[in-house]
């Protein structure tokens, strides 16, 4: 026994290596069980928030989101994970330092994928990834890319598209622009986390087809394109299993069908059933309570956990650790570059903003005195509210820009928002969580209602009128279909027609500014005013981007990523979702997905307690791939703004259309476009697909590809090519399992978008492929799903 004890003390004294990138399996040897459950369970809640540091932890990120777990005697070293996707969110403000930590609120991904622009993209998440660098974090947990299954969804400003190919690109290019700076992302949230209500425990039961054609063809195409570093998985469940235990999710299809290397990390909560996780290959769990820890040490002695399992995890995040500045000891600044970084995002925002309606108004000539109504004229939304929210320096808005780009904004207008913004402000302040909602940021303050004779008198001293219309939502609770919402409130109508009415017969015009985090109802109010321009959330330099592209100092060049529907009950989802739910939810927005440990995050920012049950606990995706404009396009249903819409200060012409097919069925296609207009603009063509049926039902087109052209001069002309391998073709046959791309006549549409086809070419794949994948993530009963 004494013999014993000694060797212990003398294998824990001398036989300690110290982590290096070659002696992964040396360490994971060295390792005890113990050690091997601390470093697959992260720091805990609110491990990286201010005041929270220790000795041990002094030099790590106050504010970041989390962190994984030090071994010292292994050398290990822990890593910093913080919040994005729109900038990294840490705290900008320490006590008894004097510096402050601002970051950069770039545009929300929304905005991102409406610039059709990869290369732009990338650009935008390198600035960004050197702002985590020097901020000293190793992970920015982003990019978000759920697919927008529906248009209420509260986080879809974070996320990209409806269409799961330009989600996938669009993340590619993130994911790649963040990693180019030597730390990683962890691209979330994985997968059909497609609504906020409920998320902790909602079920989405989905066929395989509707699963792999549309809410995992993203992920797979940021997988194959750019080699995240991390994975988040979602809370929810899919098909009856949480996504953080599902191992026909994490393992079968993200790794083995995928070849993905990287490491899957859980969304923030504390769920029971850690040992599955394990098993299912989520190595590591965020934020990381000792309970976790607990159940994989007794889920390993017990046999309930393979020591194989574990240890395969363990090799990972030893592999993961030993990528990141912090255990390569990068000195980091705390200095990024915000200024440059703030000229990059004023520069590039305007390809995302999309322009819906002109009659000639825009961009503004011959007008000086600006009218400016709307609140979010004066407090314009940068992004959206949640873990996605930024902590920034300032956030520009309209009447900024406007005086920047030498218009006259009036002055009395503006001082009586200002009151008024100031007095709602006040009045939430003292009806506010505090902490939380410094953290999470600021509700939309309501519309202030202005009367006609105020308009009639203003007119009178004004050239023109502009209103900005506001919406924003956010993590932890879905929009509404209701007046104010989805759709314009009373006042709004109102002010609208009567500020169209005033202007218009003093021989005026009104133009309107759509500071929205997401899809409204356009179709009703549309032709009232004389341009709307889509701004989104569009990040700190909202307001300039929007006046410089009023001014024309910009020529708008964003598209759609989405479609707006007539009316909402046009969705095909939308009759399964929770659309106007307003039962008891979550109180901690940050979840649990168990009573007992649910109010970690609550009792830290000092809101709400265990989370209430919903009942909400499924989902059926009875749409299947009937999703946007595939269903749009294929039914023939009329919409208010079609996916892939939106236009320029420009025109231009689409010609010498060309389509080659490799002997491995890889299209090549090309089409000439030139600026037939009298300004410089850039043009984002659409390649859609029509495919013979080869046994299955199939939309009457699909994206395939896309390009941009450079900023083309007046008649000047730009060839794009675009690729399409024959993989990228193919549908998903069920009864197969396989991925099968049929022979037979092809369409190639180029498009301005989906519903504006400029020019088109045939080719014929002369045999068909297939590629078979495992049968699995099957519902227990299928979907029963609509039928066009």
């Amino acid at each position: 026994m004494l013999l014993a004890a000694a060797l212990c003390c003398t294998v824990s004294v001398f036989a300690q290596p110290k982590l290096r990138k070659d002696n992964i399996d040396e360490v994971l040897k060295a390792m005890t069980l113990e050690e091997k459950a601390t470093l697959v369970v992260g720091s805990g809640w609110g491990s990286m928030t201010a005041g929270s540091m220790t000795a041990s932890d002094a030099t790590l990120v106050p504010g970041a989101a989390g962190t994984t777990r030090a071994i010292p005697r292994l050398g290990i070293p822990q890593t910093v994970l913080a919040d994005g996707p729109a900038g990294i969110r840490i705290e900008p403000i320490s006590k008894g330092d004097s510096q402050t930590y601002y970051a950069t609120g770039f545009p929300v991904g929304t905005v991102l994928a409406s610039t059709w622009n990869t290369d732009l993209v990338k650009e935008l998440t390198t600035a960004m990834g050197e702002e985590v660098k020097e901020y000293g974090a190793d992970v920015l947990l982003a990019p978000g890319q759920n697919l927008h299954r529906n248009p209420l969804c509260g986080r879809n400003f974070e996320y990209f598209s409806e269409d799961p190919l330009l989600s996938g690109k669009m993340a590619a290019a993130y994911v790649n622009g963040i990693q180019s700076n030597g730390v990683g992302v962890s691209a979330k949230h994985f997968a059909f986390n497609d609504q906020e209500t409920n998320r902790m425990e909602n079920d989405a039961v989905v066929n395989p087809r509707a699963a792999r054609e549309l809410y995992l063809k993203g992920f797979e195409i940021m997988v194959k394109e750019s080699d995240p570093w991390t994975i988040m998985s979602s809370y929810n469940k899919v098909n009856g299993s949480y996504t953080q235990q599902n191992h026909d999710l994490l393992t079968t299809i993200l790794r083995g069908e995928w070849g993905f290397k990287g490491i899957v990390m859980t969304d923030w909560g504390n769920k029971k059933g850690t040992e599955n996780a394990v098993i299912a290959g989520n190595d590591l769990m965020e934020p990381g309570m000792d309970n976790e820890i607990k159940r994989v040490i007794e889920g390993v002695r017990s046999g309930i956990i393979p020591i194989q399992d574990l240890d395969r995890n363990v090799r990972k995040l030893l592999e993961y650790i030993v990528r990141t500045p912090r255990f390569a000891g990068y000195k980091y600044s705390n200095k990024p570059d915000l200024t440059g970084h703030a000229k990059l995002v004023r520069a590039a925002t305007p390809e995302g903003l999309v322009l819906l309606e002109n009659n000639g108004v825009l961009p503004l000539k011959g007008v000086k005195k600006v009218a400016l109504y709307g609140v979010g004229s004066y407090d314009f939304i940068a992004g959206g509210t949640g873990s996605g929210n930024v902590n920034k320096a300032y956030v520009r808005n309209v009447a900024e820009g406007l005086r920047e780009n030498g218009f006259e904004v009036n002055e009395g207008i503006e001082n009586w928002y200002k009151q008024y913004i100031a007095l709602q402000k006040t009045e939430m302040a003292n009806n506010s969580a505090g902490g939380l909602m410094a953290m999470l940021g600021s509700a939309v303050i309501p519309e202030m209602e202005v009367n006609r004779s105020y308009f009639e008198k203003m007119e009178k001293v004004s050239d023109i009128a502009i209103f900005t219309i506001s919406r924003n939502a956010g993590e932890g609770g879905d929009r509404k279909a209701v007046d104010g919402d989805w759709t314009l409130s009373g006042m709004e109508r109102r002010m609208l027609q009567e500020l169209a009415d005033v202007y218009h017969v003093a021989g005026k015009q009104l133009v309107v500014v759509l500071n929205i985090g997401g899809v409204i109802e356009t179709a009703s109010w549309k032709q009232i005013p004389d341009a709307i321009l889509l701004a989104w959330t569009p990040g700190q330099e909202g307001g300039y981007a929007v006046a410089d592209v009023l001014s024309g100092a910009a020529n708008p060049s964003g598209k759609l990523p989405m479609t707006f529907p007539v009316n909402y009950f046009d969705i095909p989802s939308s009759f399964n979702f929770p659309y106007n739910y307003s039962g008891e939810m979550s109180l901690n927005p940050f979840g649990g997905g168990s009573d007992d440990d649910a109010s970690g995050l609550a009792a830290l920012f000092g809101f709400g307690g265990p989370r209430k049950k919903a009942n909400v606990d499924e989902t059926q995706y009875k749409e299947g791939i009937w999703v946007g404009y595939r269903y749009f396009a294929t039914a023939g249903k009329k919409v208010s703004y079609p996916f892939g819409y939106g236009l320029s200060y420009t025109t231009f012409a689409y010609s010498q259309p060309s389509v080659k097919v490799a002997a491995d069925g890889t299209l090549t296609a090309t089409i000439t476009v030139k600026n037939t207009g009298k300004v410089a603009g850039k043009e984002a063509v659409q390649l859609y697909v029509s495919a013979p049926a080869g046994g299955l039902v199939k939309p009457a087109c699909e994206l395939k590809a896309f390009a941009k052209t450079r900023e083309l001069k007046p008649g000047e002309s730009q060839t794009l090519t675009m690729k399409v391998c024959a993989y990228t073709l193919a549908s998903f046959n069920e009864e197969t399992s396989a991925w099968e791309t049929a022979s037979g006549n092809y369409t190639a549409h180029f498009g301005a978008s989906v519903a504006d086809i400029r020019a088109t070419a045939p080719f014929k794949l002369a045999k068909a492929q297939s590629w078979p994948v495992n049968r699995v993530l099957l519902p227990q009963e299928p979907v029963q799903e609509i039928a066009l």
